[in-house]
């Protein structure tokens, strides 16, 4: 063979291996890419639903203070329960992204958080009900009531965050 043909052959070959190593390393990085959009995504997601669930935590203490007093201000707690209402809506809408983005284990726990938050919000809805009726026999139950499912929320909401903790591969999501 012709040292110049065993030369070209070389080089063929040597681009060959080159072009597909390029192409090896280029699908590799796309993946890379990929996983890191989808994990931003996801953790976007994730952290906006907490901070919705939090105001809308922040929004529902208020209408729970404003009930506090012997005879509440009516108007002060409907308008802080329209404030909770509206806050509540964008917990929804935050929701929906968490369960676009999911996975299941994390979609689970957001399920669990938001059956805890509806189960307060009823004891709430209630109070403010007997509140405009002028009913306190129930109250002291209700507000021991009102603090039980503050805690299922809280712990709803530990599992919310290390679910999305495990899934982001950050310890720092994760509830003690």
């Amino acid at each position: 063979m012709d040292a110049g043909l065993t030369a070209l052959l070389g080089a063929a070959v040597g681009s060959l291996a080159t072009l597909g190593s390029a192409m090896v390393t280029g699908r590799v990085a796309a993946r890379s890419q990929f996983a890191q959009w989808r994990r931003q995504h996801r953790r976007d997601a994730y952290a906006n639903y907490l901070v919705a669930l939090y105001d809308r935590d922040v929004a529902l203490d208020a209408v729970r203070e404003a009930l506090r007093a012997d005879s509440p201000d009516l108007r002060e707690v409907d308008d802080h329960m329209e404030r909770f209402h509206a806050q509540a809506r964008g917990v929804h809408r935050a929701a929906e992204y968490v369960i676009l983005e999911g996975p299941q284990s994390v979609v689970q726990a957001l399920h669990r958080a938001v059956h805890a938050a509806d189960e307060l919000a009823e004891v709430i809805r209630r109070m403010v009900r007997d509140a405009h009726a002028g009913d306190a026999s129930r109250k002291a139950a209700d507000f021991a009531r009102a603090a039980e499912r503050e805690h299922l929320l809280y712990q709803a909401v530990k599992g919310v965050r290390a679910a999305a903790s495990d899934v982001l591969g950050d310890q720092r999501m994760g509830g003690s």
